[in-house]
């Protein structure tokens, strides 16, 4: 079952708050300190995350799930955080470059961790229809049979 809309709006809420908070955690112009916030404010995240789904996690499961979550974003977007952690050493360019990247680099990796925490919620509830990749096929309009 995909997200319902108060799910997305809890989900949409999280994510734009922990961004932010991570874009005022890499306006510090000091290479490696963008990384370290990005992991503490996604780790937050995925906890938040967890309970809108009905789920709890401890930190240390946060903080791996986090870490997945960033190396999959990191794997999909290297050249955003090589520019990201080389921007710093650049006065003022760095302090404007490295809060944005990091802004759209937590906001890729919360929707992944969301999809991925509604499909494991879809998981433990059979009696739901499943989901396919955020787009459920049986409730299609286009795909229906029409009425006679």
């Amino acid at each position: 079952m995909p997200m319902t809309e108060e799910e997305m709006s809890k989900c949409r809420k999280i994510i734009h708050g922990h961004a932010a908070a991570a874009a005022a955690g890499n306006l510090v112009p000091a290479p490696g300190v963008g990384i370290a916030v990005d992991t503490v404010t996604m780790t937050t995240m995925a906890m938040a995350l967890a309970s809108v789904f009905g789920g709890s996690v401890t930190e240390s499961v946060a903080k791996n799930m986090a870490t997945s979550a960033i190396i999959a974003t990191i794997k999909k977007q290297p050249l955003r955080v090589i520019t990201k952690e080389i921007s710093k050493v650049l006065p003022f360019i760095g302090q404007l470059v490295a809060p944005s990247i990091s802004v759209a680099m937590l906001e890729s990796a919360g929707w992944l961790l969301a999809e991925d925490l509604a499909a494991e919620r879809d998981k433990k509830n059979p009696e739901l229809p499943p989901t396919h990749g955020g787009h459920n096929f049986r409730y299609d309009k286009k795909f229906e049979e029409p009425n006679p």
